[in-house]
């Protein structure tokens, strides 16, 4: 009499004969044959239970085909069938992505086995990658946690298969691996979804795949019979239990133990056991036609693991079911990849009137509130998946005479005091950068001052342990410099004094300290007064943080190596003869990476109705391009998908921050706008309709409380026509968005509408966001949608190949409305030094005054007839462009007679901030 027990912890197979006499026993010393069937239908099964001489009932197995490849490509139709339909999944897989490959982790403790060797050759025949990592026999609990949140981490596995013995299959383990990689179906969560049904978001365990395969097609239908489940308690159990019963089939459970045990395994047509107990059974219990399938628990390799038995039909099939979760593994994830309808819970507002806050920028016109406002329209209230993308404040205004940039009334960011104040610490970080490099520029200066070459270059190349040499960033500048050699010993004299000195001409040093504060005194100061620096003395100057040219970098690198290489192509000056002097010739890049590499992350906010808000840097307007990151912008365009949208804040109007988020920043980002919301306000259209001048902290004239549609209309027929004309420069649809203020009366509204559309305008549209959030601007949203989806024909405003005169003087004519520029020596001076250095290809950021579109502040509405003069031209390598200084334009704000700070305070109890808002 025999009995097969196959035997599958995730994958690996055991053969047991029974001991010879009238009774079975689940464990023996000799082998048989490996189980195989090419009939698939049968396993195993019992013939007979009677003979013809009316002796005692035997038993006897049926065990099919015997493989006819170690492979186990023979071993029956259910293995070519998974092995048939995963092969078509990767196909499938693969057509829609070519670049993607399922790849199979393999985490194992101990020696290598059949087990694995079957399932490596399984994931070859269907095309997997597989990576291996063998952890030593008797490795730690915390050490198996460690390797599978690497594995977790690592998006290039899609499925993790836990070769370890059981007893270190712990539930800390087990729930330490991501479900969505358990394609052993053995997390708690898996196991929760796979009991309620929920099969489409778990995976079923292969060995109970494998099982319930041959159960199905057993020679006769067992559906309707009843399936008996021997011992075991664990996930396999459970599984086999629901995977039985939902296949039309009635599962039974029973202990080795049970006194009901006979009566149980006489009725069943099938019996599972589900661990190895060595216990006997009866022939005789056993009806007629029964299949008899053993799956024990363990996975450790012991005398009676026999090298052959894993080779065994249940052993493939079960290989073949892993791989197949792996594929659908893949599959699921790739498919979580492309761009579906977001599932936000917005928060619902209940808007106050009056509204309880006051606009936070007594002179701004509402940039920040607008986009704001449009985002919740488009999210909370049209459902699209839209973003918010916003420049981090600095503190200088914030403490100044601009106050709080999070929005304001009910379009605002919160929570609004971390994004006021501090938030993650980016400016902190670029402020540390930027001192940094003025730190190492002026103890360079010293210490090439007051040393011999020789002594220099001991310093700068010291020997350690007796070993001299050269660092990566030094290996870069001898490249540089056209020495190829990386001995230190094998430098000439003059290859080393060309080295240690690179000899910066105190008087065209172009690089500056920077604080965030508005502080006018630190313009322009005298450093290096202190005995110690030895005469070291020279002038130079503060600029605000945002104006340093690191923050520009910021804004436009697409990567953390972008990053660092702009970071290296930094000039900081110029040498005596002539040649440009870099931060890497400094040997600084690399740190500058170090202090940046957490400020090149967005940080993720929310608006009041939970929309979301990328915040991510924030350039100078008037001497940088003035726009939130690239990276926000792109990570914001692939999360909201194919139909959502982006609403991104370029800064100042269309003179400035939107000529150069096309020419700067769409160049750097090949990023391509589908239509431009233009902010105007009444208050502000009547300033440049001929208004009186306003002033911070003072109160409103009244022609900006009263009506008065003649300013308003002079302002729309001259600055709000010139702003759309702009934009329509680079063929973009434009959207007004008028930010309407309780002092508007409705015929002002409509007059600035009206106007606006004649103008060119594809819409205009008057946002009540302020006092209403998203739906006050929910007709804005209509409108830009439609426009978004209007054709357009972006174009830039200039070839980046003119030469710079020419592309300033572009920009000058058609976009400020100048005659002419007007350059002075010194700016003609700095533009052939830029063209002998390679930089003449570089685009324009002009550094101007936001107050007019010409370079005179007092000059409203649509000035005409006047010559812009240039006064210095500048580079920022490191940012890619060339800033022109127009007129009197300064890189460092001063505090007004009365700064924001006045009003700003804290509780000490409740440390609730007030006076931000």
């Amino acid at each position: 009499m025999k009995l097969a027990f196959i035997r599958s912890a995730y994958g690996s197979l055991r053969v047991h004969p029974a001991r010879p006499g009238s009774r079975l026993s689940g464990l023996s010393r000799r082998c048989l044959p490996p189980v195989g069937a090419t009939d698939s239908r049968v396993i195993l099964r019992t013939v007979s239970a009677t003979s013809s001489s009316g002796t005692r009932p035997k038993l006897t197995v049926d065990f099919g085909k015997q493989p006819e490849k170690e492979d186990g490509s023979e071993c029956g139709s259910s293995v070519s069938e998974v092995i048939q339909s995963t092969k078509e999944a990767m196909v499938s897989l693969q057509g829609r992505n070519p670049a993607i490959q399922p790849l199979l982790a393999i985490l194992q403790a101990g020696e290598d086995d059949d087990v694995l060797q079957i399932n490596k050759k399984m994931a070859g025949k269907i095309g997997l990658n597989v990576t291996h990592i063998c952890l030593t026999k008797g490795c730690s609990e915390d050490e198996i946690v460690e390797e599978l949140l690497k594995l977790n981490d690592d998006p290039r596995v899609h499925g993790v298969f836990l070769h370890l013995p059981s007893t270190s299959l712990t539930s800390r383990v087990l729930n330490a691996l991501k479900p969505e990689k358990d394609v052993d179906g053995i997390t708690d969560l898996n196991m929760g979804r796979l009991v309620r049904g929920d099969l489409s978001n778990s995976f079923v365990p292969p060995i109970a795949s494998a099982v319930l395969d041959l159960l199905e097609k057993h020679d006769a239908p067992l559906e309707g019979k009843t399936v008996l489940l021997v011992g075991g308690e664990g996930p396999l159990c459970l599984a086999l239990q629901c995977l039985i019963e939902r296949s039309g089939m009635v599962a039974l459970k029973s202990h080795w133990n049970s006194n009901v045990l006979q009566r149980q395994v006489m009725q069943a047509d099938a019996m599972v056991l589900l661990d190895g107990v060595n216990v006997d059974v009866p022939p005789s219990w056993i009806r007629p036609g029964a299949a008899i399938i053993c799956c024990e628990p363990t996975l450790e390799t012991d005398e009676h693991t026999f090298g052959m038995s894993s080779k065994s039909g249940l052993g493939y099939l079960t290989a073949a079911y892993r791989t197949h979760n792996v594929v659908r593994s893949c599959s699921r994830w790739l498919r979580e990849q492309q761009y579906r309808p977001w599932r936000l819970h917005s928060l619902k507002l209940q808007p106050l009137t009056p509204v309880p806050s006051i606009t936070p920028t007594p002179l701004g016109e509402g940039k920040s509130t607008v986009t704001i406002g449009l985002v919740q329209a488009m999210s909370a209230h049209l459902k699209h998946n839209s973003f918010a993308c916003l420049r981090q404040p600095s503190q200088g205004p914030t403490f100044g005479v601009k106050g709080g940039a999070a929005g304001g009334g009910y379009a605002q960011v919160i929570p609004m005091e971390e994004f006021n104040l501090h938030l993650t610490g980016d400016i902190h970080a670029i402020t540390a950068a930027n001192n940094l490099v003025a730190a190492a520029i002026d103890a360079r200066m010293l210490h090439e001052a007051t040393q011999s070459d020789k002594a220099l270059f001991n310093r700068l190349v010291p020997s350690v342990n007796g070993v001299r040499s050269f660092s990566p960033i030094q290996i870069s500048r001898l490249r540089r410099l056209g020495i190829f050699k990386t001995d230190p010993a094998a430098l000439s004299m003059q290859e080393i004094s060309t080295f240690v000195r690179l000899d910066l001409d105190p008087s065209k040093i172009t690089w500056q300290r920077v604080v965030d504060t508005n502080d006018r005194f630190l313009r322009k100061i005298t450093v290096g007064q202190a005995s110690t620096e030895k005469g070291q003395i020279r002038e130079t100057g503060f600029d605000i943080a945002v104006a340093s040219e690191i923050m520009a970098i910021l804004a436009l690198a697409d990567s953390l190596e972008d990053m660092k290489n702009r970071l290296a192509r930094m000039v900081v000056g110029t040498s005596r003869s002539g040649q440009p002097v870099t931060a890497e010739d400094l040997g600084v890049s690399g740190a500058l990476a170090v202090l940046m590499k957490d400020a090149i992350k967005p940080t993720l906010m929310q608006t009041l109705e939970g929309s979301p808000v990328f915040v991510h840097a924030g350039p100078f307007a008037n001497i940088a391009h003035g726009n939130s990151s690239v990276l926000a912008d792109k990570l914001a365009l692939k999360l909201v998908g194919r139909d959502g949208f982006v609403v991104t804040e370029a800064g100042f109007g269309a003179d400035i921050g939107m000529e150069k988020f096309f020419n700067i920043k769409c160049r750097a980002s090949g990023l391509r706008p589908n239509v431009v919301v233009l902010v105007a306000t009444v208050r502000a259209l009547k300033m440049h309709g001929g208004g009186p001048n306003v002033s911070a902290g003072a109160p409103l004239p009244r022609e900006y409380i009263d009506e008065n549609l003649s300013l308003v209309a002079g302002g729309c027929r001259s600055n709000l026509k010139k702003q759309i004309q702009i934009a329509h420069l680079f063929g973009v649809p434009v959207v007004v968005a008028l930010n309407v203020f309780k002092t508007d009366t409705q015929a002002e509204i409509d007059l600035v509408c009206q106007i606006a559309k004649e103008c060119g305008a594809s819409d205009a549209v008057p946002c009540h966001h302020w006092a209403q959030g998203g739906r006050g601007s929910v007709e804005l949203a209509k409108a830009v949608d439609e426009a978004a989806n209007r054709p357009s024909n972006f174009q830039f405003l200039y070839n980046t190949e003119m030469p710079i005169v020419e592309k300033i003087r572009t920009i000058a004519r058609k976009v400020y409305g100048a005659d002419d520029v007007e350059l002075s020596p010194e700016a003609k001076s700095k533009i052939d030094y830029y063209n002998q250095q390679g930089y003449g290809s570089l685009p324009i950021c002009m550094a101007k005054t936001h107050l007019s579109l010409s370079h005179m502040p007092e000059k409203k509405g649509a000035p005409t007839g006047f010559v812009l003069p240039i006064r210095d031209v500048r580079a920022s390598v490191g940012a890619g462009f060339i800033y022109p200084l127009v007129g009197t334009m300064s890189t460092m704000p001063g505090l007004p007679t009365r700064p924001c700070f006045y009003d700003i305070d804290l509780d000490p109890v409740t440390e609730e901030i007030t006076g931000l808002f």
